[in-house]
């Protein structure tokens, strides 16, 4: 009697194709929550701060503004701009840590989908 050891069955072709995105979707999911409590978690620290925020806490506030997204649509009532400011300068802050966040993330999102047209085609 011979051991032949652990079958080596072949995966069907369906579930290669479809276990990495639904692998890529949870980790999506995943790291999506993560930032969403992470940000909510410093956006509540940052309200304890008594003083105004400017120009530096603007920018912060813009930039976790669109990661907060996630935390908003599960229903976490989640705070994204300073009500009680220093006026124009939180408002700049604000507006440049909004676009320097999107240009980070859509910059990043745009590059891999030109890496996946590309590897695309060369199949």
């Amino acid at each position: 009697m011979t051991d032949a050891g652990p079958s080596t069955t072949p995966v069907p072709c369906a579930y290669r194709r479809v276990l990495p995105v639904v692998r890529r979707i949870g980790t999506t999911l995943l790291v999506a929550y993560a930032i969403g409590r992470l940000s909510d978690l410093a956006m509540r620290a940052d309200a304890r701060i008594t003083d105004p925020p400017g120009f530096g806490r603007g920018m912060l506030h813009g930039a976790l503004m669109p990661v907060a997204w996630p935390s908003l649509l599960m229903g976490h009532d989640q705070p994204i701009y300073a009500e009680r400011n220093t006026g124009r300068l939180y408002k700049l802050g604000y507006s440049a840590g909004i676009n320097i966040c999107g240009a980070v993330f859509f910059g990043g999102l745009f590059w891999r989908f030109n890496r996946w047209r590309e590897a695309s085609k060369g199949r």
